[in-house]
């Protein structure tokens, strides 16, 4: 394996941890800044927002860049995010902070996929985008929770300390690692946002954007889901986030075969009502005996990472087979509707904190893949929404 494609993922999996790990740090950072959940939670409302409209225009702006100093610079820029965030005083310099932070991780992730496919053979391109791509998924399944363990001991300050001094020691590596020369992708942005003509690609990104919606909706607010509504201690988030990393990680893969095997379509069917399933279910773990609550919602939050990051895999499959000649375009649209959902998950969930009981989190939540399943089924393709078996 090409060991630079390792640092490439190094500021992916920076990225990734930042951005999963946010769930776990709302409750502290509501308390430190004098402000309520949702007003925290609209932390992450920022972030996706600058995220799905910062990727592509940036992206469109530094095409003309060797990607080398870009990547590393831009790896500075998400470290001096995340210092600014450990250092903010205030709730409005923690919002700058998570627009840096943003900014800068949108067009990363989509500079050090170009970059794994420009340093690798034509037959290894594949497999170097899936290496890069990892750094999210290790994001999830062992980084967040790593995160979570540590502001426990050293607060939600110290988690943005360790992810700051991650991207300094990714911008390093890159820099000493990279070639020279790596050429960029020169077009603009109009003939980058021009991919969207492709039959089907729109209802494909409207689907991700509903989909994403419904889970992020309780996954945001997995503190308040935690204590208020499971009735647990605040302690527990930690091992909380790893059940569902851990499950998240089982899943991507999961998905993966399940596309090979049955079909994209399928796939991200299956997904979406499994996600439904889980979502009705969430209401009604308090229900259950108290001695069962707490075995129970950890086995919820695995089997629930599991469903949610099977249909990454099946919708990326999708979006290559719509448009295998521009597919980089495509999957950086993708990307930017996977943080628009995001983005609306953000507002609904603490839509329901202030106006709704919490038990209706998982109710109202369900409503957004219920959506992107009727957008697949209207949408689908006759012939391979059929599973293939053979």
């Amino acid at each position: 394996m090409d060991t630079r494609l390792i640092w490439l993922a190094l500021g992916t999996f920076a990225v990734g941890v930042e951005g999963f790990v946010i769930a776990t740090l709302l409750p502290a950072i509501a308390a430190d800044s004098g402000v309520t959940i949702t007003q925290a939670g609209y932390l992450v409302f920022a972030y996706a927002i600058a995220y799905a409209v910062g990727a592509p225009v940036l992206s469109a702006f530094t095409g003309r860049f060797d990607r080398r100093p870009l990547l590393a610079v831009v790896a500075l820029v998400f470290a001096t995010g995340a210092l600014l965030a450990a250092t903010a005083q205030g709730y409005a310099m923690l919002l700058v902070a998570r627009l840096v932070i943003a900014a800068s991780a949108g067009l990363y992730a989509a500079t050090a996929q170009a970059a794994a496919v420009s340093v690798s053979t034509p037959e290894r391109r594949g497999r170097a985008v899936s290496i890069v791509v990892a750094g999210t998924t290790m994001a999830v399944a062992l980084g967040a929770p790593i995160g979570a363990f540590l502001s426990a001991f050293a607060g939600w300050r110290g988690t943005y300390f360790a992810i700051a001094a991650v991207g300094v020691l990714t911008a390093i590596a890159i820099y000493a690692m990279l070639p020279r020369g790596i050429e960029g992708d020169r077009r603009g942005l109009r003939e980058r946002l021009g991919v969207v003509r492709v039959p089907g690609l729109l209802p494909a990104l409207l689907t991700i954007l509903l989909y994403m919606a419904g889970p992020f909706a309780a996954f945001i607010y997995l503190g308040p889901v935690t204590t208020r509504l499971m009735g647990l201690d605040a302690g527990v988030l930690p091992f909380i986030m790893l059940a569902y990393g851990v499950g998240a990680a089982l899943g991507n893969t999961l998905g993966g075969q399940l596309s090979d095997r049955l079909g994209a379509q399928a796939t991200v069917t299956i997904a979406a009502v499994l996600n439904i399933a889980f979502l009705l279910l969430l209401g009604t773990i308090p229900g259950l005996p108290r001695e069962m609550i707490t075995p129970f919602f950890f086995t919820f939050m695995v089997l629930w990472g599991i469903a949610g990051w099977m249909f990454v895999p099946g919708q990326v499959s999708r979006i290559v087979a719509l448009s295998p000649s521009s597919a980089p375009l495509a999957l950086s649209l993708n990307a930017s509707f996977l943080y628009l959902g995001t983005a609306l998950g953000a507002l609904v969930g603490g839509f329901v904190l202030e106006h709704l009981p919490i038990e209706e989190l998982g109710l109202v939540a369900a409503i957004f893949p219920t959506l992107a399943l009727g957008v697949i089924y209207i949408s689908r393709p006759r012939a391979e929404f059929v599973p293939r078996l053979g």
